[in-house]
């Protein structure tokens, strides 16, 4: 007979471009595949089933904590797992980790396996809102998780946040490096005849794409020639970016892309990566952009200053700072060769450690697929 595995996210385009590769190696491994998330179904199922993935809608809300609407994204998740019947579940994002393992518990499902890939901006504020909500988050991490056979990190940070909160006391912790990268299709570019900098990311403050764009601004003053990109959406979270506050970047030179379902096209024309995070799990494109042998800029925050040794395969900056990353850019452009070196060195980097079927592999291993 064969077995079933569900994934579980709160945003579909994640599942998509994060996880697509994990659910294929489940299904080479000879499980049925669901992928669960929040957007409709028919403008998913199509291209999950060129995967050969099966996809579903679940009533889940990425951001807030609206009590009567996480009811119903419990009994939303509980519906759909009694019909679909997984043998195993691998869930990760906040809300689905929280209500797709209670959900999981009270349909029979106890091999639940959570990733935990970045604390999320109620983790990042200290205004008295956040603490609240995240004392509530904890209460409920603590209830659902508890009783998981594994939960995943990312970083070593996060998981210490989870220990120090009791959030994890006996289970067994897997620390992965991020989701990996497809270093066949992440391939070595040539760099760009001049110097170009890059930054993709949802338009949130929590990514530092602020600062990344004051950098630029001064950048494009003293080098004009110089180009400074963007890509990446608008995003519902609490820090995002409006439209009228990128607009005077966009003036001064600044190049925006949007959302883009190929990011390749757009870390061909850089020579370096530029991701300023506040925090994150492990973020995926400096890994693609690593791939690629492009140079990263990044800050020295949990999450991304595992992706980078300073000097080495690109340069770790302090949180918040413009003046740094504009300093960092100012010499990688004074450095072309400095720079290429750099990016070579993390090409070998993402081979070595971040190739998404190292990543799948352990992943399989633990939930025993």
């Amino acid at each position: 007979m064969s077995k079933t595995v569900a994934v579980l996210s709160s945003h579909t385009p994640s599942l998509f471009w994060f996880r697509v590769d994990m659910m294929q190696e489940f299904a080479r491994r000879g499980y049925k595949v669901y992928a669960l998330g929040n957007e409709p179904e028919e403008e998913w199922t199509e291209k999950f089933a060129e995967k050969g993935i099966n996809y579903l809608q679940i009533n889940v809300k990425r951001n807030g904590l609206n009590p009567f609407q996480d009811r119903k994204t419990l009994k939303s998740v509980k519906k759909l797992l009694k019909e679909i019947k997984p043998d195993k579940i691998f869930t990760y994002q906040a809300k689905t980790v929280i209500y797709g393992t209670l959900a999981a518990r009270s349909a029979g499902i106890t091999e639940v396996y959570p990733l935990i890939a970045g604390m999320g901006s109620m983790f990042l504020s200290n205004s008295l809102k956040s603490r609240i909500v995240r004392f509530i988050m904890t209460l409920l991490y603590r209830k659902s998780i508890g009783k998981c056979p594994a939960v995943f990190f990312q970083n070593r940070d996060d998981e210490q946040i989870f220990r120090d909160s009791g959030i994890i006391k006996r289970q067994k912790v897997v620390l992965i490096h991020g989701s990996g990268v497809n270093t066949e299709k992440f391939e070595a570019a040539p760099l760009p005849e001049k110097a170009a900098f890059l930054c993709i990311s949802r338009l949130i403050r929590d990514k530092g794409v602020y600062e990344y764009l004051e950098a630029c601004k001064k950048i494009k003053s003293e080098y004009n020639d110089v180009r400074c990109l963007l890509v990446g959406p608008y995003d519902t979270n609490p820090s995002a970016l409006k439209p009228e506050e990128v607009q005077p970047f966009i003036d001064a030179g600044v190049e925006y892309f949007g959302e883009q379902e190929d990011v390749r096209p757009y870390l061909e024309q850089c020579s370096v990566f530029v991701l300023p995070s506040y925090r994150e799990g492990t973020p995926k494109t400096n890994l693609e952009a690593m791939a690629c042998a492009r140079a990263v800029i990044t800050t020295d925050a949990p999450g991304c200053k595992e992706t980078v040794t300073d000097g080495e395969n690109g340069f770790l900056v302090p949180v918040k700072d413009v003046d740094a990353i504009y300093e960092k850019m100012k010499y990688c452009i004074e450095h072309p060769e400095e720079v290429k070196a750099m990016g070579e060195k993390g090409r070998a980097l993402a081979k070595e450690l971040y190739d998404v079927k190292k990543v799948n592999e352990q992943i399989c291993s633990t939930m025993g697929i």
